[in-house]
């Protein structure tokens, strides 16, 4: 299943945008770096022409980059210097939920796990099969990202 024109890349926008809109703004603190990870996202798609064996392959070849493109964005984030006044002001409680913050904050492991369940519905075997992993391996993963989100919130409160 190859892309074949601006029909077939014009479906994709309008069926993926949105999911992969939510899911890179669940991995990064900025929703127009989101933004930014999701047009890439479709560029690779246009200059890469994978070739998908059905709409779940697509799918999934979508999530995963998406996925990685945001994290390799947060890595690259992290090296660079942000005034003191900036980055207390990113943290303030007031601009965003504390719990997408606390989702945010995971390792990418339990986060792309945890976002994948809760916010995009997905059963334990459907994200293995986007990810790559045995469905224990997800079941897993997802419990560790539960309890670390129970205890950064707990932390929180105390």
């Amino acid at each position: 299943m190859a892309l074949t024109g601006a029909e077939e890349v014009s479906r994709l926008v309008e069926t993926y945008s949105s999911m992969l809109l939510r899911l890179a703004c669940t991995r990064l603190e900025n929703p127009a770096d989101a933004e930014d990870v999701v047009q890439e996202v479709f560029l690779k798609l246009l200059t890469a022409h994978p070739s998908f064996r059905d709409a779940e392959h697509e799918k999934a070849w979508l999530i995963r980059t998406t996925l990685h493109r945001a994290a390799d964005l947060r890595k690259a984030a992290s090296r660079w210097n942000v005034p003191l006044e900036e980055a207390l002001l990113a943290s303030a409680p007031e601009l965003e939920d504390r719990l997408l913050a606390a989702v945010r904050a995971l390792p990418e492991k339990y986060g792309a796990v945890i976002h994948l369940h809760y916010y995009e519905g997905y059963s334990l075997k459907e994200i293995g099969k986007l990810l790559g992993l045995p469905a224990a391996t997800v079941g897993t993963r997802l419990a560790r990202g539960r309890e670390r989100l129970r205890q950064s919130l707990k932390e929180e409160i105390e």
